[in-house]
This record gives structure tokens, sequence and C-alpha cells, in this order.
């Protein structure tokens, strides 16, 4: 096996399993930037892989349009899905783990029930409308050290755009009135709201992007590694998103980059077997290596990296 097809399985795999988490955390980054904690990622994952699997069998005779109509459902399903969050965090001034891990805990079950209910099944598999991977015309073509074939040739588009969208969001958050004004409620609320700013409606305009993309990134998992839906597709998906968006330190270039980094310990587990100096090593390692990451990162850097000031703390307009 040559070095350049070695480096392909791991460019591809590596782009395949960062694009959801890119998403999940960009949305994480946009919620506390707010001041909302949100570790209910992985039951947003869960309710928008869920959505986009259901939407997907359904209407899988409308061709290559219906895996992005999935995914676009699935951002709206994860939206009211988090919704309950922001209800529970903003309005009734509800603990935020507890909020969330709530959100974690019924997405699960709710999937399961669901699917009980509309097709008397566990799980959905085998899906024809999915993503397939996606050759750039030109770039494809560059012969230099073999970039067109590793990083351009039958990849996965959404990784690219989940990148792109992360400089899109980095701008919004830190070039835009939009994110100075969301940046500010999860700093110093109160001084936000002398200056007009409605903290509430920032806030739940963080917790509903948040819902948005996680639910999409739900879908993306979905759509792209798995090919259907189960009670355990997105198992710890969330949470490893969540670890990169502390990594990156709640700015949406730093969480992009820390997915690729928890892309790449994922896509050694897929393409271990095939690659030969890797392959006298047990697949278990590779197996659990992107949560042992995700541990020592959240070991490592929770204390160090400084969250905005009011994240998680709820805002009482009277004091």
């Amino acid at each position: 096996m040559s070095i350049t097809t070695i480096l392909f399985l791991i460019v591809s795999n590596t782009l395949a399993y960062a694009a959801p988490l890119i998403l999940t955390s960009i949305g994480g980054t946009f919620s506390e930037r707010g001041g909302v904690v949100n570790v209910g990622l992985e039951g947003i994952m869960i309710i928008g892989a869920f959505s986009a699997a259901v939407f997907a069998r359904d209407f899988a005779d409308m061709g290559d349009i219906t895996p992005w109509l999935a995914t676009l459902v699935a951002g709206l399903v994860g939206l009211l899905f988090s919704s309950l969050h922001a209800l529970a965090t903003i309005n009734f001034r509800a603990d935020h783990v507890v909020s969330g891990t709530v959100l974690n805990l019924i997405a699960p079950s709710l999937s399961v029930f669901l699917l009980f209910v509309m097709y008397g099944e566990r799980d959905i598999t085998g899906l024809q409308a999915s993503f397939r991977p996606f050759t750039f015309p030109i770039l494809s073509d560059i012969k230099l050290f073999g970039i067109g074939e590793i990083f351009f040739t039958n990849v996965s588009l959404l990784a690219y755009l989940a990148i792109l969208l992360s400089f899109v969001a980095w701008f919004i958050l830190f070039k835009t009135r939009f994110g100075l004004r969301l940046r500010s409620v999860g700093e110093h609320p109160q001084a936000a709201d002398t200056l007009g700013i409605n903290v509430s409606l920032m806030r739940y305009s963080g917790v509903l992007l948040s819902g948005f993309l996680g639910g999409m990134g739900g879908a993306i998992y979905a759509l792209t590694n798995e090919a259907g839906f189960r009670s355990t597709t997105i198992a710890g998906v969330g949470f490893i998103a969540l670890a990169a968006m502390i990594f990156g330190r709640w700015n949406p270039i730093g969480a992009m980059l820390s997915c690729l980094f928890f892309g790449f310990a994922q896509s050694l587990s897929v393409v271990s077997g095939q690659v030969p100096f890797l392959q006298s090593i047990p697949a278990v390692y590779f197996n659990i290596a992107p949560y042992v990451l995700t541990i020592i990162v959240l070991t490592l850097f929770f204390g160090k990296a400084v969250a905005p000031k009011a994240d998680g703390i709820n805002y009482i307009k009277s004091k």
C-alpha cells in the first residue's frame, strides 16, 4: 500500500467524522458565548440523527436532494428540541447542567419509542438516501505530492462546508453587532441589559442556534457514517463535540481544529486494519482512543480554559 493511499484513507475518514463534530461544537459555542451551558448536545444530535433517518427513509424517492433536505429537517427538529433547554434555563432558571442532562436522557428513549410507534422497529438501517463521497472537479487533478488524490478525491464535501462555516461563525461572533451582543450577555448580562440589550432574546438565539447546528450534526453523522439510525448511533459523539468546544476555547475556529483532531482519532479505529504499520496494534485501543482523549482534554484544559464569565449563571433582572 502506497503512502498516498494510506494518507487518503486517514484524511477521508478524518473529514467524515469531523464534519458532524464541527457543526455541533460551533452550535455549542454560540450557546455558551450567550451564557447558557449546553451539555445537551448529545441529546440534540440523537434527535437530529433520528429525524434525518426517518425523513431519508420516507422520502428516499426524491433522489440526491433527500439527504440535504433531511439534514435541514433535522436542524429544525434540533432547534425545537433545544427550545426545551432554553425554556428551562432562561425562563425557569433551572440548573444548566441538569437541564442538558435531561435532554441527553430523553433523546434516545424518545427516539426508540417513536420508531416503535411509526414502524414497529427499534432502528433504521441500510438507508439509500445518504451522503456520498465527493470529488472536486479541478482540485482533484493536482498532482503535487498527491494533494489532489488525498484531499479532494472521494472525500466529504460536508466537512469542507463545515470548515468554511467555522470561519463564518467566527466572523459573526467577533465582527458583527449580533455577535457583540451575544458575547456581552455571556460576559456581563447586567451591563448588557442597562444598554438596552434583551438578554433573554440573545440567550434564546444562542441556544436555538446550537440546537439547529447540533441537529444538523446528528443528521450528517447518521447519513454519512452510519447510513441509518439506532439508539447507539450517537454514542458519546455529542460529548466529544463539547470537549472540542472547550479545547478550542469557545472559539469556532479553535473548535473546528479540535474537531479535526478528534476526527483523526476516530478515523484511526476505522483504518487501522488497513494500514500495515497499525495492524499489529489491537483495534480496541483505537476504538477507545477518542473517548480517552476526550477525558484527557477535559481534565487538562477545563480548568485552564477561560469560559465566558456569566456562562451557566442564570440572569435575574432585578439583581
